[in-house]
């Protein structure tokens, strides 16, 4: 068996890696369906096919094994759809197309707004790249700037998200399936629609 440069063998560190990744994978779909303090690191360790012990020695703690999958879900859900500050339905369109196709991920989102309130390093440059675009398009009048720019990503944010966090009382409201394709395609439109006329270049 072969070893790398300090000394130790090279399947011991695709095992680790596995290992880790396994950990990730399940701990993902525990705190999706049970947040932070309804999770269980004995089943997250029984889904990864390991022992509890390397949730301690890979992440530390529950807590950072929670950190760790917000890093790698949120980094990956704000960056994943190509944000222009000139075409901003269509990142609206992008970011539900991507919910919709992913709900752990929106489910981990919101256990995160609930129990683990400190942003991560990676989503503050994401947020902090989207506002500097969007501030650069206001200066060059391609969005309106009667808004600042930190209430329009909001407001973009929570369209993408509106119909698929809404209450089942309002999905009631809808004849057809609130979580089947047509409806998605109705409200995605209309979505997209909205940010075209709301949040375009702003005449005085």
């Amino acid at each position: 068996m072969t070893s790398d440069s300090t000394g130790r063998p090279r399947s011991g560190r695709r095992d680790a890696a596995a290992t880790r990744a396994r950990l990730l994978a399940s701990a993902r779909a525990e705190f999706a369906e049970r947040g932070l303090a309804g999770a269980r690191v004995d089943r997250i360790a029984e889904q990864a096919e390991t022992n509890k012990r390397m949730i301690y020695v890979y992440f530390g703690s529950k807590q950072g094994l929670f950190d760790a999958v917000i890093d790698t879900t949120i980094g990956r859900l704000l960056d994943e759809v190509p944000f222009t500050a000139d075409d901003l339905p269509a990142y609206v369109g992008g970011y539900f197309d991507q919910l919709v196709a992913d709900p752990e991920a929106l489910r981990l989102t919101m256990w995160r707004s609930v129990e683990h309130v400190e942003p991560t390093a990676p989503e503050r440059e994401s947020f902090a790249r989207k506002l500097a675009a969007i501030r650069s398009a206001q200066a060059e009048g391609k969005v309106r700037d009667d808004i600042a720019a930190v209430d329009l990503l909001a407001m973009l944010l929570a369209l993408a998200r509106g119909w698929l966090t809404a209450t089942p009382a309002l999905h009631s409201a809808v004849d057809s399936d609130p979580h089947g394709a047509a409806r998605l395609a109705e409200h995605r439109a209309a979505v997209v629609d909205a940010v075209h006329r709301a949040l375009g270049p702003y005449s005085r």
